[in-house]
């Protein structure tokens, strides 16, 4: 009688090939270790020096004095152009250089004309940007919660934009400043031609004033 060998079904292979685990040597396990990402901790802000900050800050408030004061300069300045303006009209008024019906006489209504839209766009009020911004209701809760350095460094960054933003006003006010004292003086050339002119069509006779 020949004895039955059990041979092992396809299911029991399975099972077998999925329990039993597979070896691993140290150094494929060193090499999976070394494939995994390292995080690496932010890099630190350099530290400032209290003296340092205390030393800008007095440095960008100065700077800040000293634009004020080129404020102050181009107010005069608009002053004077404004009466130079006026005596300028009052001398072709009185002269009545106005209505003698030349082109010396459009061309000094027309300079007259610009020269004062100039000064009065210098003249017309510009937002000034100011720090800190009280208007803000949160400047307290914002400001007050930061360390001593931190509102330091904010109150810099603050102050270099408020510098930026009023360098661009005052550069706007000088440049209209600058055209508006060039066009009273083409009109005062103008009427100073004119005058002569008429001078010479008379005879030697001033026109009257």
């Amino acid at each position: 009688m020949v004895n039955a060998v059990s041979t092992p079904t396809a299911t029991e292979f399975a099972v077998d090939d999925f329990v039993s685990p597979l070896p691993l040597d140290a150094d494929s396990v060193t090499e999976v270790q070394l494939s995994l990402p390292v995080e690496e901790p932010p890099p630190e802000p350099p530290s400032i020096s209290p003296v340092t900050l205390n030393l800008a800050a007095q440095d960008v408030r100065m700077v800040l004095r000293e634009q004020n004061e080129q404020s102050q300069i181009l107010t005069t300045k608009l002053n004077i152009l404004f009466v130079a303006n006026g005596a300028l009209l009052t001398s072709l008024s009185i002269s009545r250089l106005l209505v003698s019906g030349s082109v010396f006489s459009l061309a000094e209504v027309l300079g007259f004309l610009v020269s004062f839209s100039l000064l009065m766009r210098a003249f017309l009020p510009r937002q000034v940007a100011v720090t800190p911004n009280l208007e803000d209701q949160k400047f307290l809760e914002t400001y007050l919660a930061l360390t001593a350095r931190d509102y330091q460094l904010q109150m810099l960054v603050n102050l270099a934009e408020t510098y930026n933003a009023n360098k661009q006003r005052l550069e706007d006010i000088s440049q209209s400043l600058k055209y508006a004292a060039y066009t009273i003086w083409g009109t005062t050339a103008i009427m100073l031609v004119h005058i002569l002119v008429i001078f010479v069509a008379r005879g030697g006779q001033l026109p009257v004033m």
